[in-house]
């Protein structure tokens, strides 16, 4: 029996089919509100742009063995797992081993199929291939993507943008402000485009939220996090299990893979609402850029600062290396969006108020700040 989940955001909108409903059902829960994923009837929805995920171990080695059959191939990395491309006509097809995926992508049709030896990694690699078939939609219909946490004032749409190199306090920013009045966005990157004469509109990039221990602990949500285990629930697969363990241990001590990686809780989109109280945006309006600085020990205040968007500040082809575009999906588009997109987006941002705030472990004095900040954008 095939189960349908239909995604929708903004302009775009993709459906997942599987032969197994746990495969459908992953992209239900993984995109939830954020992007209006809802079941569908898989009968109707032949002409839209779909990702078939079946569990078909003949049809995952038949595309395996036309991948290996003399064909021009060639490997990279997605999804941190290693994958040989080749070209089927004008099917981009491809194989991962690591996963037991075999895929056939359309780019004219947006269709793409997915065949599998085991449901768990398939259902991921939809998902994955799902959210990159939405953004390759929205990136064509002049959208571009930030690399920024966001958060919504519910009353008015009114969206903060937070931006900063790796461990400046994106995420932090947001889950604070989302914690007390505002509604979170995103965590990571957002999708914006130009609106009316002066609006830059914001949807959601949804994706697992990785939350260091110490964070989770100082927000107050590792109790929260050690009971939800304990009840036998679960944290996105990608987390580590030393990470599940400090949890049911209740050490919130930070856990690094090398000395610049650090291994963090894995937190579901609908996990926020669920387990944290955490209300999500569906979408909203940039009215304000906000640069966090993180210092463990100084009192958060506001500070002086001249930090303004920078073109790092836009995912790209280039920077985008975990998911890069193998599979045709933008039809050539750059993966951060269409360079007038950017520029015209970076032109309407750059006269929004724009703050410089200092932040610290001290998390009711952060908010305290924080708040005092939003209520003046």
């Amino acid at each position: 029996m095939i189960s349908a989940t239909r995604l929708e955001a903004a302009t775009a909108a993709v459906t997942v089919l599987s032969n197994r409903p746990d495969v459908a059902g992953w992209a239900l829960r993984y995109f939830g509100a954020w992007w209006h994923a809802t079941p569908v009837d898989p009968s109707g929805v032949w002409a839209d742009a779909v990702v078939i995920a079946d569990v078909q171990p003949a049809v995952h080695e038949a595309v395996t063995r036309l991948v290996h059959d003399g064909r021009p191939t060639v490997e990279v990395d997605y999804a941190k797992h290693p994958l040989l491309l080749a070209h089927d006509g004008e099917d981009i097809i491809a194989t991962s081993p690591e996963e037991g995926i075999a895929y056939r992508s359309t780019p004219s049709s947006g269709r793409l199929v997915l065949a599998g030896t085991d449901a768990q990694p398939l259902a991921l690699a939809a998902a994955r291939l799902a959210r990159e078939a939405i953004r390759g939609q929205l990136l064509r219909d002049g959208w571009a993507v930030l690399h920024s946490s966001a958060v919504v004032r519910p009353d008015d749409g009114a969206t903060l943008l937070t931006f900063g190199d790796k461990g400046a306090g994106k995420t932090t920013t947001a889950l604070l402000l989302a914690s007390h009045g505002w509604q979170l966005l995103a965590n990571d990157r957002v999708l914006v485009r130009p609106a009316g004469e002066r609006d830059v509109e914001v949807v959601p990039w949804p994706s697992a939220a990785a939350l260091g221990l110490g964070l989770l602990h100082s927000l107050g949500w590792d109790v929260t996090a050690q009971e939800h285990l304990r009840a036998g629930g679960s944290f996105h697969p990608t987390q580590h299990q030393s990470v599940t363990e400090a949890l049911l241990a209740g050490d919130h001590t930070p856990l690094w893979e090398n000395a610049k990686r650090e291994r963090k809780v894995q937190v579901f989109p609908d996990q926020f609402p669920d387990l944290f109280d955490v209300p999500l945006a569906t979408g909203g309006r940039a009215a304000g850029l906000l640069f966090p600085q993180v210092d463990a020990d100084a009192a958060p205040d506001v500070v002086d600062g001249t930090r303004t968007l920078r073109e790092c500040d836009f995912m790209s082809g280039a920077t985008e290396d975990r998911y890069p575009d193998v599979f045709g999906l933008a039809q050539g588009v750059d993966g951060g969006g269409r360079e007038s997109v950017r520029a015209e987006v970076a032109a309407r941002l750059a006269v929004l108020p724009h703050r410089v705030v200092r932040l610290s472990h001290d998390v009711p004095a952060s908010v305290a700040v924080l708040s005092k900040v939003a209520d003046t954008i």
